[in-house]
């Protein structure tokens, strides 16, 4: 890569990340950000990979080098969580996470790994936290979220309420394959700025094969079910919320998070409106005669949707009551769990929140409402995958006819139009 300027390395890979649905806004703090993580001839061998998952034969082809001096390059990169290493149907494949979830939080999610975390910290704090437009991409660019809150099932004791299985961090934590357990990447970050609270640190849950990559380069330990479901409860006890990947199956992470330290609790109060964070089907129910406007439920909601207002009480003019903003309600069930009295039940949502179904299936989403398809599609032209090219366009079949038009407009392919064409979608629940 010795024909690359230092910035023209980072700037080119700036370029391929934002190949992702979720990108990275580029600009000098994105750039000084990947000079932390990566060193100039990295950056240019990194952005040449694909976006789907890849094999060191593969990227010795585009780098035109020896497989096994790829191999190395690729598991050097792995082992500071750059790359993900999988292992699928006994072959060894390699894959570029997106910024976030993935390489950001990686880098913080081992302590003392070589990296200057204390200035990772102030560069990610001043992307993402003071700047916004990273953020706002990321949380906010379409209609399909990169994450979803979990409902905390023992807040349901309504009568009739019904909560599936995709709905339950316990669930997940069951039933995964892998799970493994790493530094909270949030409150790390805060911790390096002297801003972090009292949460647990040890908390941040990852699942699958993106977790037995964490574990083989030592960035998670490895956790069985019942430890996993105890750090759960752990979080609970904490008022933590769950917020987690947003697909039905094989969900890859869960982060445990406050309201005063991460990401996504923190963008769900600053873009409001957006709706930046998938909720549950569940809100908060007041019941007016048992609230005696203690305050617990306000103090404890991560996003800032409770508050009290007047009982209009005539015989106590001072009393509150706690009240519930809808709009804001991400359903996770703190406010439940610390009422005292009793007086928050949850209730149903008038309309069921829709969950991709899988992790594809939500790339496909977003890439469409992001403008990014083509992206997906065309990965790496010079290395066409007729496969996954199948796969993805199996999604877009399936998808309602608006977001079938939507694609079809980014491809502009007549290819993709006869497929439309000829194919029977049917509106379901992804």
């Amino acid at each position: 890569m010795s024909h690359l300027t230092l910035k023209e390395s980072y700037t080119t890979l700036a370029e391929r990340l934002n190949r992702f649905p979720q990108g990275a806004p580029p600009g000098d703090l994105l750039y000084r950000i990947l000079e932390v993580l990566f060193t100039p001839e990295e950056a240019g061998l990194v952005a040449l990979l694909p976006i789907r998952p890849f094999t060191a034969g593969a990227a010795a082809e585009v780098w035109k080098r020896p497989v096994l001096e790829a191999r190395g390059t690729l598991e050097a990169l792995a082992s500071r969580g750059m790359l993900l290493d999988l292992e699928v149907r006994g072959e060894q494949l390699f894959v570029l996470p997106p910024p976030m979830a993935g390489f950001f939080e990686f880098s913080m999610m081992r302590v003392g790994n070589g990296y200057d975390q204390k200035l990772l910290a102030e560069l990610f704090h001043q992307y993402l936290n003071v700047e916004e437009d990273f953020v706002r991409e990321l949380f906010a660019g379409g209609e399909t979220q990169l994450g979803r809150v979990f409902v905390n099932e023992r807040a349901l004791t309504g009568p009739g309420l019904s909560v599936l299985d995709h709905e339950r961090a316990g669930e997940v934590i069951r039933t995964a394959s892998h799970m493994g357990v790493g530094t909270c990447y949030c409150r790390h970050k805060m911790d390096h700025l002297g801003r972090a609270c009292e949460a647990p640190m040890d908390i941040c849950m990852t699942f699958g094969n993106t977790t037995r990559s964490l574990i083989k380069h030592g960035i998670a330990r490895r956790v069985d079910a019942r430890e996993g479901l105890d750090l759960l409860d752990k979080a609970r006890d904490h008022n933590l919320v769950q917020f987690g990947e947003n697909v039905r199956e094989q969900v890859a992470f869960i982060c445990n998070c406050c309201g005063c330290c991460c990401e996504a609790m923190l963008a769900a109060k600053r873009f409001a409106s957006l709706h930046p964070v998938a909720t549950t089907n569940y809100l908060p129910r007041v019941a007016q005669e048992d609230c005696d406007g203690c305050g617990k439920c306000v103090g404890a909601c991560p996003v800032e949707a409770m508050g009290l207002v007047s009982a209009g009480d005539p015989a106590r003019p001072r009393r509150m009551k706690a009240r519930v903003d809808a709009d804001l309600c991400l359903g996770c069930g703190v406010c439940a769990r610390v009422c005292a009295k009793g007086a928050i039940a949850l209730e149903a949502r008038g309309s069921r929140v829709l969950t991709p179904v899988n992790t594809a299936h939500r790339a496909v989403l977003m890439a469409i409402e992001r403008g990014k398809l083509q992206n997906l599609i065309f990965d790496n032209q010079a290395h066409w995958n007729h496969r996954a090219m199948a796969a993805i366009l199996g999604v877009v079949l399936r998808l309602p006819p608006v977001k079938q038009v939507m694609a079809s407009r980014q491809m502009k392919s007549r290819y993709l139009d006869r497929l439309l064409a000829a194919g029977t979608p049917v509106h379901r629940e992804h």
